[in-house]
């Protein structure tokens, strides 16, 4: 077992870069490069042997929007139920599609796969660019056939800062109220992509250090891009456990 991914516990897919929104929080910035998507054989086949040999506790897939993609995602989130990995995540904005069939027909393949905790983004962000009554008719469905869901914001500077991207996001989430879904503690926008070119007022000087980024001799988190990258490799081009083998030889 490579010593520098001792504790992995994760696996993380980014589906795809393409989305539906626009949002000015975003740190992927404008979406220059959203044509890829990963391959949904070979990303199930990577959790396969990856689970095979590491404790992996969460599957994730996310994007983007990764419901644009739904083959892959179902595909990621079978071989985790197959595994028996007990977090299989999936995080979106809830709008892929305006067709109710279509819609239902997403929230019950989901269920049918396994997914156990879905994250519905929902917040001032995302609302400017996706209808709400979309997002509402697929956590409805979501509900209905079952799925686990949270509504998960984005929050700027902090949960508890009164500020009026924060007040418009509490206005937003209070109006999914009827829908009875828990809403989770969220994020806190980091200063990176759009968020740094649209909201740098609301950031100091100083930016901060990245929550989300792995130590390179610590790593927890497999996360896979749309074009097969991975720990410095590509599983397109190389098997994933010889990636994971050859990691570190330049640390």
């Amino acid at each position: 077992m490579n010593p520098y991914l001792k504790n992995l516990n994760k696996i993380e897919f980014v589906v795809t870069y393409a989305c539906t929104g626009r949002c000015k929080h975003c740190s992927e910035g404008d979406h220059t490069s959203c044509g890829e998507q990963i391959d949904p054989e070979i990303a199930a086949d990577a959790v396969r042997k990856i689970a095979a040999e590491y404790d992996i506790q969460t599957v994730m897939a996310f994007g983007g929007e990764p419901l644009l993609h739904t083959e892959a995602v179902y595909a990621i989130m079978t071989a985790a139920k197959e595994l028996n990995i007990p977090k299989r995540q999936v995080i979106t904005s809830g709008y892929f599609s305006k067709n109710a069939d279509k819609i239902r027909e997403v929230a019950e393949r989901l269920a049918a796969c396994g997914v156990n905790d879905l994250l519905l983004s929902v917040d001032a962000f995302h609302q400017e660019t996706i209808p709400p009554d979309v997002v509402k008719q697929f956590a409805a469905e979501a509900k209905a056939f079952g799925i686990p869901i949270r509504l998960q914001p984005a929050w700027l500077v902090s949960a508890a800062d009164d500020n009026p991207y924060n007040r418009k996001t509490r206005e937003i989430l209070d109006s999914f109220a009827d829908l009875e879904i828990p809403v989770s503690e969220g994020n806190i926008i980091f200063p990176e992509g759009n968020a740094l070119k649209y909201l740098a007022e609301y950031f100091t000087d100083e930016i901060p250090e990245n929550p989300y980024a792995e130590d390179p001799r610590d790593v927890r988190c497999l996360s896979f891009e749309p074009n097969g990258n991975v720990l410095g490799g590509n599983v397109y081009e190389r098997d994933i456990m010889e990636i994971i083998k050859d990691y570190g030889e330049n640390l």
